[in-house]
């Protein structure tokens, strides 16, 4: 038997088991409108394709070319064709039109950038132009919606304000650009329902100005944004105290954002949703996916903006709002980031090329991949999901359709609060209410996502 065939078994018999009622709960019987609507399958064939499409070489040959500029410290060379962040950031944009000319340019290409101003109590000291390079695969059906995957061009070594001296930023993080290269190659092959947008951002070792640049810039633009998948560092699997695993990733996942209003407060204070909010939907949304198609990679869910002390692209994304994760490495080693090349007590320090596993770099690649066209080709997030049940045996959920053409329905889902992911859900077919008999409402938290007719699923909204 086959190891694809052991797979869609393995997921036939998840799904029967996720699909049941909780102990003691009556079986209900579906509305009217959905009675004989047989649900979507829960994989479509073509993200398997995605998959397989994603080369670990190319991985490497991006990876190699980054860190042969030298540094790409966001002060460093901007004239040079060979050194600093000016001929990285040309070469990465002429690398995008090369996929875009391949694709009968598909791709709209640009740059994206705004004057920081220095000063002297910073990590900028004077004026720079922090320049971001973009490429949108623009939506046919709804190309005002957006999914968004990021990385950082820019590296340092141990002094943050060195500009100078040699940074190849091999893991920190030219794994990330080089992810988010091979995701626009293999996704422009593809034609998304959403705009998916491939996001090469700068001066995040300075202050993530990059990621606030373009934050503001979809923000101005009225983008839809509906996730935002930052990738800085996926290319290690060699933790500092000595485990090694190549079969696991992090992803980061926020709670209440700083535009949570006060009623917004109130009422998750009452009945709840921190663990809900639209940040770790997705990051719920990008571990049903690992499980889905990836039967050797397993997402870890950890519920905070980002590591202690440290940073990402995706906050000022988050900041504004939009729901936005951090998808990395599980094990990490120290002495290889933000480190002066050396070798000090037999230890050699510095972000280089020995780092960088291109195998594992692709696999989380390729979990970017799949992401991003899952939600692409998906329909939008149900909106105004309300539910009600309060002393009753049986909870009512209610939502607005949304507006796609290939919906097949909702899928309602259902967890007890003490779960991380979905352990419960159920097909309804294409209605917009639905009574589940005989689960308390007390007892579990809800959520709807809609179906395409190709089984790809929207997020899952959580009753507001």
């Amino acid at each position: 038997m086959s190891a694809n065939r052991l797979v869609v078994l393995a997921l036939v018999t998840l799904f029967a088991v996720t699909s049941t009622v909780p102990l003691g709960a009556q079986a209900t019987q579906a509305p009217p409108a959905a009675q004989g609507v047989r649900p979507p399958s829960l994989e479509d064939p073509r993200i398997h394709d995605i998959i397989a499409a994603v080369s670990a070489a190319r991985i490497e040959r991006d990876v190699r070319t980054l860190v042969a500029f030298g540094t790409r410290h966001t002060m460093s060379d901007t004239l040079s064709g060979t050194r600093g962040i000016g001929a990285a950031r040309r070469w990465i944009f002429d690398e995008f039109m090369r996929i875009s000319a391949a694709c009968g340019n598909c791709l709209e290409v640009r740059y994206v950038s705004d004057i920081v101003r220095g000063n002297p109590q910073s990590r900028i000291r004077e004026d720079v132009n922090v320049v971001n390079v973009i490429a949108i695969l623009r939506g046919r059906t709804d190309p005002e919606r957006y999914v968004l995957l990021s990385g950082d061009i820019d590296s340092r070594v141990t002094d943050p304000l060195d500009a100078t001296s040699e940074s190849p930023g091999a893991n920190d993080n030219a794994s990330g650009v080089a992810a988010v290269l091979e995701a626009a190659r293999v996704l422009s092959k593809y034609r998304p329902d959403a705009s998916v947008v491939f996001a090469q951002l700068s001066g995040e070792e300075q202050g993530l100005f990059g990621g606030e640049i373009l934050a503001r810039h979809a923000k101005a633009n009225d983008w839809r944004l509906e996730a935002v998948i930052n990738n800085d560092m996926v290319g290690n699997f060699n933790g500092i105290t000595g485990v090694v695993a190549n079969n696991t990733a992090r992803v980061f996942a926020p709670g209440l954002p700083p535009t949570t209003t006060q009623a917004e407060l109130a009422r998750i204070l009452r009945n709840g949703g921190e663990l809900d909010t639209p940040s770790r939907q997705l990051a719920r949304y990008i571990d049903r996916v690992a499980d889905l198609y990836f039967p050797n990679l397993d997402v870890e869910i950890i519920y905070r903006l980002d590591r202690y002390g440290r940073g990402g692209h995706h906050t000022p994304f988050f900041n504004e709002g939009y729901p936005a994760v951090r998808l990395m490495e599980t094990h990490e080693d120290y002495t290889r980031q933000h480190q002066d090349l050396r070798t000090e007590n037999g230890i050699a320090y510095g972000d280089v090329l020995e780092g960088v596993d291109f195998t594992y770099a692709a696999s989380v690649t390729a979990l970017d991949a799949a992401t991003l066209m899952s939600l692409a080709w998906a329909p939008p997030t149900p909106d105004s999901v309300r539910i009600t049940g309060a002393v009753l045996p049986s909870p009512t959920l209610r939502w607005a359709a949304v507006r796609a053409t290939d919906v097949a329905g909702y899928r309602i889902y259902w967890r007890k609060p003490s779960d991380v992911n979905w352990t419960h859900s159920r097909f309804v077919g294409n209605v917009t209410q639905y009574t589940l008999e005989n689960v308390i409402i007390d007892n579990y938290f809800f959520g709807v996502a809609a179906v395409d007719r190709d089984g790809n699923e929207s997020m899952v909204a959580f009753p507001r």
